[in-house]
């Protein structure tokens, strides 16, 4: 839970983050763009698969599952979309011949859904049927409320078809409640997130204790139906919540964590035998996934100033 000075930068980061002006403006300045850059380094493996993957690898090593993302999402360029899905087709390659255990994470709208439901359902059934060739799981990120509902039917349409799918949802959104209902009648593992979006005033709920109790109601309601469930929250409180109340100590249930972001805390369950995953990323489209990690806990702005002047890589001997 932020103060009010702390939940008011965290709006306006989430504001910033949208404004494709001020993103083209730091991408095209040959001052900005390299401090930006460098502070990115704390949460992204890399530009290029073969850095995604070597992480993963190292991570796998020290006991935790993984699940990897090539970064990209709004993409309007149906030649874009096509190539964020080869570029996936080619990532469940290389992890099903190395024969590596990894969730594989995205968008929709990295894959066709801004240009039309049918572009992103055509290549979402070419990479979930070649996922489920190599036992892959794949993961749907959620993205902004007005595309909640496109995303679930998207969803709902090729579940039923594709047992490795699963979905993301975002607790503090009013509407979430209803729809956590709808999915538990489906297959694919759930990943509870908090929410990262700027969303209108009157459809959420706000960081704050009651936001909390929810999400232990939504966790307690997967459970209970013995649901695959993914927790994804860097929250100790939260964490300590749940493991009191017994919620993560079942198989069906993990703790997900995004690579560089409470590596600590992530390590502590490991080493008590619960389960664990770290989100890692790649690619270049890494602006939008910067400013989030800064907006949904705004004293990371202290240690994004620090790294613009000297870059932190992500620190391997955390996770030991």
């Amino acid at each position: 839970m932020y103060n009010e000075a702390e939940q008011r930068v965290s709006k306006a980061l989430k504001s910033i983050a949208r404004n494709e002006d001020i993103k083209e403006y730091i991408q095209n300045s040959k001052e900005l763009f390299p401090l930006f850059m460098k502070a990115a380094t704390r949460f992204v493996s890399g530009h290029t698969r073969t850095e995604g993957l070597a992480r993963i690898s190292i991570l796998a090593q020290m006991g935790y599952q993984v699940s990897i993302e090539y970064l990209g999402e709004n993409t309007r360029s149906e030649n874009e979309c096509i190539s964020a899905k080869n570029e996936f087709l080619s990532l469940i390659n290389e992890i099903g011949a190395k024969e590596m255990k990894s969730t594989i994470s995205f968008d929709l709208s990295h894959i066709g859904m801004s240009i039309s439901d049918a572009l992103a359902t055509k290549h979402l059934k070419e990479i979930a049927l070649q996922a489920q060739q190599y036992d892959i799981q794949l993961m749907i990120s959620m993205e902004e409320s007005e595309k909640t509902d496109q995303i679930l039917n998207i969803y709902k349409t090729l579940s039923p078809m594709y047992a490795n799918l699963g979905i993301t949802l975002q607790v503090h959104l009013l509407r979430s409640q209803f729809d956590l209902q709808e999915l538990l009648k489906f297959q694919g593992k759930i990943r509870l997130v908090k929410g990262a979006y700027q969303e209108k005033e009157g459809t959420y709920i706000p960081r704050s204790v009651e936001l909390d109790k929810r999400y232990v109601d939504f966790v307690m309601a997967c459970v209970a139906r013995n649901h695959p469930l993914s927790v994804a929250t860097h929250d100790e409180k939260l964490v300590a919540a749940l493991k009191e109340n017994g919620l993560i100590a079942n198989p069906y249930t993990e703790v997900e964590m995004l690579d560089g972001v409470r590596p600590d805390l992530l390590k502590s369950l490991r080493d008590e035998n619960f389960q664990t995953k770290v989100y890692v990323t790649y690619g270049t489209e890494w602006y939008l996934y910067l400013a989030h990690r800064i907006a949904e806990h705004p004293p990371n702005l202290y240690t994004f100033v620090s790294d613009m002047i000297e870059s932190k890589n992500l620190q391997t001997s955390l996770y030991e």
